[in-house]
């Protein structure tokens, strides 16, 4: 696998692994967090293209199979300014993962861009529904630490905070 960033001709592949994403989501007892908006939504995937903050993981056969937003820098996600219930571990300039999706048609692809991510600036910080179990297990399997609660502008659900940082392994 490798990664690389998105461009426009991956629009139709990587709407079709959203799609598959939302009801893999719902099978798995978390039908709220991207089902009843559809989300992401298109002109914010767009978006994230034209910035180039929207990368695909590919196979060997060169195939796109995963998806997600990463950025990094200070203070970057707005919404992980207030965190409740908890503090973050480490104030330095982080990196963020949103939107993360895979095709489902080999293991490990989401380990494998989590840990890309990782490897670009060595402190992420991710958050989810508290209903998305499957990314809760492989964020802490990851050495991610459930640090809180943030909440999105999207929608009234909070999400489970975790963070992840070179300086305090």
């Amino acid at each position: 696998m490798k990664i690389r960033k998105t461009t426009e001709n991956d629009f139709p592949r990587i709407m079709q692994i959203y799609a598959r994403a939302r009801a893999f989501m719902a099978e798995h007892g978390n039908p709220n967090q991207w089902g009843p908006r559809s989300w992401p939504p298109e002109e914010l995937l767009h978006e994230d293209i034209s910035k180039s903050l929207s990368y695909v993981c590919v196979n060997d056969a060169d195939e796109v199979i995963g998806t997600f937003f990463f950025t990094f820098g200070p203070d970057i996600e707005p919404t992980y300014r207030v965190i409740t219930d908890g503090k973050w571990i480490d104030d330095s300039p982080y990196g963020v993962v949103h939107r993360i999706a895979s095709d489902g048609s080999e293991k490990g692809i989401g380990t494998f861009c989590i840990n890309w991510a990782y490897e670009q600036c060595g402190h992420i910080r991710i958050d989810t529904h508290g209903d998305n179990y499957v990314m809760q297990n492989l964020l802490k399997k990851l050495g991610f630490v459930h640090c809180g609660t943030i909440y999105v502008t999207e929608d009234n659900y909070p999400r489970l905070a975790f963070e992840k940082s070179e300086k305090t392994m």
